[in-house]
């Protein structure tokens, strides 16, 4: 990977700059642009967390196994990753790149997993496709989402990253470069698809998924608008929805309306940033609609830091709104024969406690991150997460005792690097 220059550069300028060197693949060392070239470069992340509140486990996805809190009081495992992308330019016209990533998973193991893999076919200067795994284009981070160095905090908000947990998609997008006087434009339309394994042959898949993303620039000024929809299966709690439907018409409504079974999901985030070199000021709102058990929801957060030297302080606040019910009262018990009352009082119990993953949670930041060198940075942050009422957050392996008001004082210590 080429390096970056000594002097520490704007968040925003390194971040663009960075994701561009890994976008471009074998481009960015090639002398020939006619010649076959190779480029091999990395990222990693070494960090621990610690959690004052050992109900529950804090992480950066939903996607690892354990985090931060119940399992440990000092977790590892929170935001650490190594991460390496190989990649190749033919000539003017085609190019390719092969990205892969080790970070914990849902079985505890850290097997790699393949993020990116596709060829570009650049038609013209200005236009371009790409075609095999290609990171969505969602969220103002979305190209560099995984390396943590092209970001000022210890890791992205969780409460809008972690609305959509997938990164890539397998299938292909169409990127056109352009300008509108001085403002400079990427339009994107994307399709595809992808399926996520998790736990004991549960998965997740997300089809028909198609999206359109615009980012522009201005001097300092840069921002992203992106907008998604895809049709996703869950099979995940299908105890529970088979149980409600043993209950007649009212258990086959609340079936109907909660379970993941080609349910559309559809997204659209807006996002800016503001870098004039001193100091910047960032931010990102989202809504998330579903026709299932994770409802709707609204996320945003914003950031702001100023630099002296090689350190930068920053504060920042993230939180997640459900706009669609967190409870609900289930099957009607009144009239049950015992034994057939006690079974439903299970069910509606287990539903509420699906409901509560619906996300609302609020988190008030401060952090400083220092460049030791052109390639290395650490972070110190502190987060103090809230999640909302009849709601476990982000949160998860939620134990007995979580209370209905908890508060979780989290510390991290991260150190990012590229090479």
């Amino acid at each position: 990977m080429t390096k970056l220059a000594s002097r520490p550069a704007p968040v925003v300028t390194r971040a663009c700059t960075l994701a561009a060197l890994l976008l471009a693949g074998g481009g960015a060392r090639a002398a020939d642009p006619d010649g076959l070239a190779w480029t091999f470069g990395g990222f990693g992340t070494a960090a621990v967390t610690y959690s004052d509140n050992r109900h529950a486990d804090f992480s950066s996805s939903v996607l690892k196994a354990t985090g931060a809190g119940y399992t440990d009081a000092w977790s590892a495992h929170v935001d650490s990753r190594l991460g390496a992308q190989l990649g190749v330019t033919v000539n003017k016209q085609w190019s390719g790149v092969v990205q892969v990533i080790a970070e914990q998973r849902l079985d505890h193991s850290y097997r790699p997993i393949v993020e990116w893999a596709n060829v570009k076919y650049q038609a013209t200067p200005d236009l371009s496709l790409r075609l095999g795994r290609i990171g969505l284009p969602i969220f103002l981070a979305a190209d560099y989402r995984k390396i943590g160095y092209a970001y000022p905090w210890a890791r992205t908000p969780v409460e809008v990253y972690g609305a959509i947990p997938i990164s890539n998609s397998d299938g292909v997008d169409v990127s056109y470069r352009w300008r509108a006087g001085d403002v400079k434009f990427v339009s994107q339309a994307f399709a595809g698809g992808t399926t996520l394994q998790l736990l004991d042959e549960n998965s997740v898949k997300a089809r028909k998924l198609t999206g359109i993303s615009t980012t522009a620039e201005h001097g300092a000024l840069s921002g992203r608008i992106s907008a998604f929809s895809s049709e996703v299966t869950i099979n995940l709690a299908g105890y529970l929805f088979d149980g409600l439907r043993q209950f007649g018409p009212r258990g086959e409504d609340l079936a109907r309306q909660y379970e993941v079974e080609s349910k559309r999901f559809n997204a659209l985030t807006v996002g800016a940033t503001y870098d004039p070199g001193n100091w910047f000021v960032m931010g990102e709102i989202g809504r998330f609609t579903t026709h299932s058990f994770f409802g709707k929801s609204v996320t945003v957060y914003s950031s702001a830091g100023y630099r002296f030297g090689a350190f930068t302080p920053y504060i920042a606040f993230a939180g997640a709104k459900a706009k669609s019910a967190t409870r609900d009262p289930g099957l009607p018990l009144d009239g049950l024969p015992p034994q057939l009352a006690a079974p439903a009082a299970q069910l509606n119990e287990g539903l509420n406690y699906l409901l509560k993953s619906v996300p609302v949670q609020n988190t008030v930041s401060a952090g400083m991150r220092w460049d030791v060198r052109h390639n290395i940075a650490l972070k110190l942050q502190y987060d103090r997460v809230r999640p909302g009422q009849h709601s476990r957050g982000t949160l998860f392996n939620v134990q007995p005792g979580f209370g209905a008001h908890p508060r979780v004082n989290l510390a991290s210590a991260v150190l990012d690097f590229v090479f």
